[in-house]
């Protein structure tokens, strides 16, 4: 009997992922960890880094560009394909920055086909793979509620196909495709629950970490600045890689759902627009209709 629990981490081969990726597969070697990434060769090289940091040899890679729908789909296959054991928890970490511009070969903005619309699809792909008590963790940020003028939900075909005002605004890009993994994440929850399933889904937020390449680039004096500046956002990308690693492998974690964790494994509530229901339902349908999928949950 293969008693192994089989973790998918989207966007490992750098950052918060890498890093979560090691102290899981330090915590055990029960933990066979399947490394989601767009770069095969960077991949590469942090799978031997996850083996040499924790002893556990038993680390995987599958190529994924979770802005490609395609790709996810393919990436599903193959990893139905390999027939490891059922999947027991996936960490939805992959993420690009606002200042991304582009649309995608499926038409979308790509910061929302990115952060949101390729972990939708992901997610309800591998659902009917996942262990029964399974853990799903979307890496969502503070971000979702931006220092300044509050955010306004501009609607999801918005975010979807931007106009040149929101292009232009590349933060509140960002900050509304990880809003739109809060109505996620509270929506899978609950349709969980209605369906009495014992799967948990939470968002984490790992806070503003200057030691990640998700960060631009400061010179030494305005990376002073930018702490000062975002002093009360500031994460700790040890801390946080650490909290996000508990929220798969400690058994209290698997016991709670639709909750949002800031920086670590501190239960606090997230905006009051992130609870707004209509606006997820908007998201939710919009996400149905675009990724095609014959299953809603």
């Amino acid at each position: 009997m293969n008693n192994k629990k089989t973790i998918i981490i989207t966007g490992a081969n750098s950052g918060l992922g890498l890093a979560s990726a090691k102290m899981i597969a330090s915590a055990s070697m029960e933990y066979q960890v399947i490394l989601a990434c767009r770069n095969k060769a960077k991949a590469e090289r942090a799978k031997q880094e996850v083996i040499e940091n924790s002893g556990n040899s038993d680390i995987h890679i599958l190529e994924l560009d979770v802005s490609s729908l395609a790709s996810v789909r393919d990436f599903v296959k193959k990893y139905k394909e390999q027939q490891f054991p059922s999947l027991y928890a996936l960490i939805c970490n992959a993420g690009i920055s606002g200042r991304n511009m582009e649309i995608t070969a499926d038409g979308y903005d790509s910061v929302f086909a990115t952060n949101h619309l390729g972990h939708f699809l992901l997610v309800h792909l591998l659902l009917p793979s996942m262990q029964p008590a399974g853990r799903i963790v979307m890496v969502s940020s503070d971000m979702h509620c931006p220092p300044g003028r509050q955010l306004v939900w501009p609607g999801t075909l918005a975010l979807a196909h931007p106009d040149n005002k929101l292009e232009k605004n590349h933060m509140r890009r960002y900050s509304f495709s990880k809003l739109c993994n809060l109505y996620f994440t509270y929506e899978l929850s609950r349709r969980l629950i209605n369906n009495n399933s014992k799967i948990v889904v939470n968002a984490f937020n790992p806070g503003l970490m200057m030691e990640t390449n998700f960060m631009p680039k400061y010179p030494g004096f305005l990376t002073f600045v930018a702490k000062k500046i975002f002093a009360d956002r500031a994460g700790s990308l040890e801390v946080s890689a650490k909290g996000l690693a508990e929220l798969v492998t400690e058994q209290i974690y698997g016991e709670k759902t639709g909750k949002y964790y800031d920086r670590g494994t501190v239960e606090r509530k997230s905006s009051p627009l992130s609870y707004n229901l209509e606006n997820t339902m908007d998201l939710w349908n919009k996400s149905v209709e675009f990724t095609k999928i014959t299953s809603s949950t």
